[in-house]
């Protein structure tokens, strides 16, 4: 029989990574946790965690232990609510996986407000624009453009959002005038570089502007925003970047527009847990609360 006090040790080492961040955590000394990891890999006879240069990743008897051990410190959590009369103070490590733009320009500027709400719980940010595995633990909660079709995954709608073709004044005032489709021939874009997207919803572009002159490309959001800010080229933007900056200009909005949703996934086994909630339900408040700005209205 393993010692299930272990098992906060293991789960503090699965979000962290590193012993001394664990142990910071959990306010014993890193050997400490060492020792406890050991004592319950020997009790279980099984290895918990591999070791890298970029810490302890969890091998696959880690992944299966992780939701139950999840479970068991969730029904602990609700044992001390209902027996003591008190609420157990949320606290731990939450990681969310988001499409660049929507994490920089929405999420990270409210993450003051969730702390003051939750001051025990760490939100860790992942921009990604490949597809993360909530399954393998990559993540515990993600934010994707697409419903998934498979898996144990619990998913739902956030919010629609558009993006639409914007130019900077300046370039606009020195190149030749937009009136048409056909005119945007005669100009530069900045778009993303297209064998390096993992996720089919960004291959938006090409379907949307046929044959452009694409003279820089890059994977990621800011960076492109910033060169169409700059005069490179006329992009495709997030309306909720462009609206807050004044020097860009709509181009032909009743012609060209992309049509897209956020959605919110979380696994199964870790709906229920309480730090993974309130995350949840933080996330689906700020992204249904900013649905104008999301649209461009």
């Amino acid at each position: 029989m393993y010692d299930w006090n272990d098992l906060r040790f293991f789960l503090e080492l699965s979000r962290q990574g590193k012993l001394v961040r664990a142990a910071s955590r959990l306010h014993v000394d890193h050997t400490t946790v060492s020792r406890r990891i050991t004592a319950l890999e020997k009790q279980l006879d099984v290895r918990l965690f591999d070791k890298s240069p970029r810490g302890y990743q969890l091998t696959d008897a880690g992944l299966r232990l992780l939701p139950m051990a999840e479970e068991i410190e969730a029904r602990s959590n609700r044992l001390y609510q209902d027996i003591a009369g008190k609420d157990a103070r949320l606290s731990g490590t939450v990681r969310v996986s988001v499409p660049e733009a929507l994490g920089s320009q929405v999420i990270a500027p409210r993450i003051a407000e969730f702390r003051q709400l939750h001051p025990d719980i760490e939100i860790e940010l992942v921009a990604e624009t490949r597809r993360i595995s909530l399954s393998k633990r990559e993540a515990d909660i993600a934010i994707n453009l697409a419903r998934p079709e498979s898996g144990r995954l619990i998913a739902w709608k956030l919010v629609d959002y558009q993006l639409k073709l914007y130019g900077e004044q300046d370039y606009l005032q020195t190149h030749t005038p937009i009136n048409s489709i056909d005119d945007l021939t005669q100009h530069a874009f900045v778009s993303y570089i297209d064998d390096l997207i993992e996720m089919p919803e960004l291959r938006f572009f090409e379907s949307t502007i046929k044959n452009a002159n694409v003279v820089f490309r890059s994977t990621n959001v800011s960076a492109q925003f910033n060169a169409i800010l700059n005069g490179t080229g006329l992009g495709l933007v997030h309306c909720f970047m462009a609206q807050r900056q004044s020097k860009l200009q709509l181009i032909l909005p009743e012609k060209i527009c992309v049509d897209r949703s956020y959605w919110l996934l979380v696994h199964e086994d870790l709906r229920h847990v309480a730090r993974v909630d309130a995350v949840c339900g933080f996330l689906t408040q700020v992204l249904r609360e900013n649905r104008s700005l999301m649209m461009g209205e």
